[in-house]
């Protein structure tokens, strides 16, 4: 297969979807690999590298979208993309469609197959493929948040983890999974004191049995998040419904509640955010203040940091694209059923439920669709 990768174009966004290490691997299973120039300079791989990898160089994303029959990215096609797609290709990159009506609409049009890391499962029903970048947003979190808390950023002035005399910051955590927990140990290494709240019951008792003891756990519910917000110094938002648009938790009353110049990061704004003032903004203009409280919303995080990143994501992605590569979409079908997950639109339909939920778009089961093409 023809594999491609372009440049992402994304504000701010120096990850790259294939290390050179990744196009070896490719080139040695018998694909080919089209590179688009400069696609990995953020990161810090040159081209040379990627050509002693066996990768072909392209002189622009024309280029590449022409060539390849598999496209593999870090984020979403923008605009820009769209009419470079073409029915019948493969992409496969995080997608987050049910917050993206019209990238959804763009993808439905372009027949293409559209594979997104962010719903691709284990045996275990885990994310195998949104968990590195998870990790790296939920440490994240805590660092900006940190950075945003002193007074030149806009924020209360305070130190997260206080000094002897002085009490320490209160960080709230809505969320207990992969972002949550990072956040969390992050926030208590520093010091603060840490709520992490959370509606499964199961999973408050493994996090109170691995957290040191400045991290508390609290079921999640209305009264509980009211009661978070009206604490918090730092709010991180954690919360993640596979492949759906993210619940509001945090409904802007409760900003009302909150300290002047708290700070709200919000980890699920690629799934709409937890709260209701989140948009969507860039690491070249990253804040915005609503009702006193400060609100940070990057929607690609991890591209701050996109040598940690890069690594951390094409460890997980290149064993993936290898199978996608070798056996194509229908034969992924039926050899992982959680690989195929990951299918969100195929051939102009929408074959995730929680895509077609959140536009109210047919929903048409993804062995359907691919028996049906």
């Amino acid at each position: 297969m023809i594999i491609g990768v372009p440049r992402e174009i994304k504000d701010n966004e120096n990850r790259v979807a294939m290390v050179p290490g990744g196009v070896a691997t490719m080139v040695a299973q018998g694909h080919k690999v089209y590179f688009e120039k400069g696609a990995g300079l953020g990161s810090g791989f040159d081209d040379e590298a990627y050509l002693k990898a066996g990768g072909l160089p392209a002189d622009g994303p024309q280029e590449v979208f022409r060539r390849a029959d598999l496209i593999v990215k870090v984020k979403e096609p923008l605009p820009q993309e769209y009419p470079l797609i073409r029915n019948g290709q493969i992409l496969f990159t995080y997608f987050h469609f049910a917050a993206a009506q019209a990238l959804t609409l763009a993808m439905i049009k372009s027949g293409a197959t559209c594979v997104a890391y962010e719903t691709v499962e284990d045996r275990n029903r885990r994310l195998p493929l949104l968990t590195p970048m998870s990790e790296v947003a939920g440490r994240m979190a805590v660092q900006i948040g940190a950075v945003y808390l002193q007074k030149p950023e806009g924020g209360r002035g305070v130190l997260l983890g206080g000094v002897p005399g002085v009490a320490a910051s209160e960080v709230c955590i809505l969320g207990g999974g992969v972002v949550g927990t990072q956040a969390a140990w992050m926030a208590a290494g520093l010091g603060a004191r840490v709520t992490i709240l959370d509606v499964s019951l199961e999973r408050l008792r493994y996090l109170a049995d691995v957290m040191p003891p400045n991290v508390t756990t609290l079921h999640s519910n209305p009264e509980s998040v009211l009661g978070a917000c009206r604490r918090a110094d730092l709010l991180v938002g954690a919360v993640l419904i596979e492949g759906a648009k993210a619940p509001v938790l945090v409904p802007r009353a409760y900003l009302k509640e909150m300290k002047n110049g708290a700070v709200i990061v919000d980890v699920a704004v690629d799934q709409g955010g937890c709260v209701e003032t989140c948009k969507p903004t860039t690491h070249s203009d990253p804040t915005y203040v609503v009702d006193g409280v400060l609100h940070y919303c990057v929607a690609n995080m991890p591209g701050a940091v996109p040598r940690t990143s890069t690594y951390a994501l094409t460890n997980a992605t290149i064993p993936y694209l290898g199978r996608l590569a070798a056996v194509g979409v229908s034969r992924t079908l039926l050899e992982d059923p959680g690989f195929a997950r990951g299918i969100n639109v195929h051939k102009g339909q929408v074959t995730h439920q929680g895509v077609a939920a959140a536009f109210d778009l047919p929903y048409v089961p993804v062995e359907k669709a691919l028996a049906s093409a």
